[in-house]
């Protein structure tokens, strides 16, 4: 997610939607794109997606064009409106958004609960028809409430859920997301915290969305994080710290080490590339990022 308004303005649409560096920077080798990045015969571990909000003053069009000739497969947090567009690039949408009230507004607070589970039950028939079998979802900030409330009712609210989600074989996958720097106040803000609810909801069509730049924020201890809780993630979003720039050599984060982590877990999944390009090219941000990402 976002530290300005980007995303949360895109986000609140969710319901029913479906200075800069020109100059290329010295890399280290492993942190170089490898020469033949523009071509989709990529090494294979890694499903590789991307967050269009990030380069939202590219076309959808264009920017879908683009994803596919650097070998990414999947477009992402566009909800049914923008489906169509995806099919014609013969693109997936490895985590659809298109239900919720935000992320302001979640599973642990009981006044949204009859709203959610009506806006996520009308939209899993569309995310089957559109061949998807994932979509986000968000825990709400605490506005007051202790953790531990809000763990219980975030649990009878999903569990509201979980039978239908489990009818259409679609996944339910919460966000982890930092409340130090960009969404103050957000309950899901430990991966302790989304483990426990997935332990309480139960069910193998919840998830937590382990997102590398929020949770680095907020506890670090990335890769024995992954290790230890991997059987309760469903996605995986990346972006540099601090600053949520570029993955390279520039940030504190690598992700060469983190990706192969994640593989060495058998995970079959989605990582979504969902750093804001501070780089005039921010397509060529997007290329670097594939080849960093795409370990063998």
């Amino acid at each position: 997610m976002k530290p300005n308004t980007s995303r949360r303005s895109a986000l609140k649409n969710i319901v029913g939607s479906a200075a800069v560096l020109s100059a290329p920077l010295t890399l280290s080798k492993a942190f170089a794109a490898p020469d033949n990045l523009l071509s989709p015969e990529l090494k294979g571990k890694i499903n590789h997606s991307v967050c269009h909000w990030c380069y939202n003053k590219i076309p959808l069009d264009d920017f879908c064009r683009e994803a596919k000739a650097m070998g990414i497969s999947s477009v992402e947090l566009l909800g049914p409106k923008e489906w169509p567009t995806l099919k014609k690039y013969d693109l997936t949408c490895a985590l659809p958004n298109g239900a919720g009230m935000g992320i302001s507004k979640g599973f642990n607070d009981p006044q949204y609960h009859d709203a959610l589970v009506e806006s996520y039950e009308a939209l899993f028939p569309k995310l089957v028809e559109a061949g998807y079998n994932t979509v986000i979802c968000f825990s709400g900030n605490r506005n007051g409430m202790a953790d531990e409330k809000g763990l219980e009712n975030a649990a009878i609210g999903l569990k509201r859920l979980m039978p239908s989600a489990e009818k259409h074989k679609v996944t339910v996958i919460m966000e982890l997301l930092n409340s130090k720097v960009n969404h103050p106040d957000y309950m899901c803000d430990k991966t302790a915290w989304g483990v426990e609810l997935c332990k309480r909801v139960g069910s193998e069509r919840f998830k937590l969305l382990y997102d590398i730049y929020h949770m680095q924020i907020m506890e670090g201890d990335v890769i024995a994080t992954i290790k230890k809780n991997h059987q309760y993630f469903g996605h995986y979003h990346t972006g540099g710290v601090p600053g949520r720039a570029e993955i390279d050599e520039t940030q504190e984060l690598n992700y060469p080490a983190i990706m192969k982590a994640i593989v060495d877990t058998g995970y079959k999944g989605f990582v979504a590339q969902e750093f804001i390009p501070k780089r005039s090219d921010a397509l060529a941000s997007l290329k670097q990022s594939i080849g960093i990402c795409d370990v063998a």
